[in-house]
């Protein structure tokens, strides 16, 4: 590849923080840092959504413009979640899907490139015991464990499993010609856990994409959260297979030790202090063209951190900054 080649397609690869409290404070230190791009895990940030369930246009604009003036662009945002209201057929649920497809041309009349669907009984975070893992010096991370988990709940049916899918498909069938109309895409999460069966692991991840093959239909890839599942090689596997038809939108960029195939649980470390090797990733991203946000996702804490203090944050986004230094400098 010819240089000024090889810098577009690194200018294109560009690092998203959370919005955290979008003081200008925290604006301001993220630019610092080096921070591209914000995402938004939550859609309450946004005036209109407590009020009538959807964000007002205006709101959206003003936050987008604030954000602008420090040099930085909104990456993602967040719909209003379908619950159980919506999913179990319950009173007032069918609001939920009116309130989240008019987010969605809200967000796409703001010029929001990414939105990201969440829907309950995604995942089966009962089956897991969660504790916190200790690391190197005492920075503390998420673990989780499925064999200490002593009250054994009950995995949904297949029956049930395949309401669930009829209730993504409805609400999918309203969003995905939104999506396409008001040109933003929709991304979706695997599940996290990443459980045998669960609506959005390795099987069902695909089946977003056969069921809904748009170009606006792709995914926010978590490898921490597929790490969880199967290690680095399911990782560069995926990647490989959604990458190179173009559906990752934007990856979730986090280490793990452990997965659930070889120990039956996993503990969220920092980028250099798990079982992958995150320029691997990198690479693979770089080789299938990848052209979006890394997003340094369930930072762990470490010695100094507090509501404005970010030293994990500050390691993440050197890190990955030295990454994409070290793949400019390959010959």
């Amino acid at each position: 590849m010819k240089e000024p080649e090889k810098l577009r397609m690194l200018e294109l690869m560009r690092i998203a923080v959370w919005s955290g409290d979008l003081s200008n404070s925290y604006l301001r230190k993220v630019t610092q840092l080096g921070a591209d791009c914000i995402d938004f895990n939550r859609v309450d940030c946004f005036l209109g959504v407590k009020e009538k369930g959807y964000p007002k246009l205006d709101a959206v604009l003003r936050i987008k413009k604030k954000i602008r003036s420090f040099g930085l662009e909104i990456n993602r945002v967040t719909l209003p979640e379908m619950t159980e209201r919506f999913m179990k057929d319950k009173p007032s649920g069918e609001r939920e899907l009116e309130n989240t497809c008019k987010a969605l041309k809200v967000f796409g009349e703001a010029g929001i490139p990414i939105a990201r669907q969440r829907f309950a009984g995604s995942t089966f975070d009962y089956l897991m015991t969660r504790y916190h893992s200790r690391h190197r010096g005492g920075y503390v991370s998420r673990g989780e464990i499925l064999r200490l988990t002593r009250e054994k709940s009950s995995i949904p049916t297949l029956e049930e499993l395949e309401d669930w899918w009829e209730h993504f498909r409805r609400v999918y069938e309203h969003l995905v010609p939104i999506a396409e109309d008001y040109d933003i895409k929709l991304g979706i999460h695997p599940s996290d856990t990443p459980l045998p069966g669960t609506p959005l692991g390795s099987l069902g991840f695909h089946r977003v994409m056969d069921e809904f093959p748009s170009r606006y239909v792709g995914y926010i890839y978590c490898c921490g959260t597929r790490a969880e599942a199967g290690g680095l090689p399911l990782v560069l596997d995926e990647i490989n297979n959604y990458g190179r038809k173009g559906r990752i939108f934007e990856v979730h960029l986090r280490n793990v030790r452990g997965s659930l195939a070889t120990s039956g649980g996993f503990e969220e470390v920092l980028l250099d202090d798990g079982d992958m090797n995150m320029f691997k990733i990198i690479l693979e991203l770089k080789r299938v063209g990848f052209d979006g946000c890394l997003n340094p996702d369930h930072i762990p804490k470490i010695e100094g951190d507090g509501p404005n203090a970010h030293h994990g944050l500050a390691y993440s986004i050197g890190y990955i900054k030295a990454m994409l230094a070290a793949l400019a400098a390959l010959p």
